[in-house]
This record gives structure tokens, sequence and C-alpha cells, in this order.
């Protein structure tokens, strides 16, 4: 196992992946500190949990836009995004604790 650093949004994150994938991890990371320095920009208050949940946001609605071959919807499902928006806050505490930890 390979261990790579990432800085996302200022902070250093440690992450372990498979040998040989490090070039593509580091790849993905840079595209997460792009998306969550985007979000700095918009809202530049926003706690680290927050940038991190907005950068996934972002990242999720190009995926959209990808995958359906053109613009995304403006809003998601009310419920949906109560979900996403739940699952993303437990991901981005625990990034946090990572990072804390680190």
């Amino acid at each position: 196992m390979a261990d790579v650093r990432l800085e996302i949004g200022g902070h250093d994150y440690h992450i372990s992946c498979r040998d040989g994938d490090e070039s593509n991890l580091i790849a993905l990371g840079a595209q997460v500190n792009e998306r969550v320095q985007r979000a700095k920009s918009v809202v530049r208050n926003a706690t680290v949990a927050e940038q991190l949940v907005m950068a996934a946001i972002l990242l999720a609605d190009e995926l959209q836009e990808n995958r359906s071959g053109g613009a995304a919807p403006d809003m998601l499902a009310p419920e949906l995004a109560e979900v996403v928006a739940a699952r993303m806050e437990v991901l981005a505490d625990k990034l946090e604790n990572l990072a804390r930890h680190a």
C-alpha cells in the first residue's frame, strides 16, 4: 500500500491506496481541492465540513450532468437533497476527524 498526501482546502490528508494508483489519487484530490476552493470563494466563512459538502455537491452535479449527456436539472428533489446533505455531513465529519488526528 502506498501513502499519498493530499492538500485539500488548506488541510493535509494522508490517504492510503494501492501501489501504482498514486498519480490517479493525486489527480482526484486536485479536482476535489479545486471544488473546495470554488466553494470557499462563494461562502467565505464556511466551515471545513461545509466546504467539503459543497465541493461534493459540485462534483455530484458534474457527474450527473455527464451521465445524462446534458445539463443537470436545476434542483434535486427535496427528499433526495436532504438525504444527500445528511450523508455529506457524515462524510465531512469523518474527514475533519481524520485531519485532526493526522
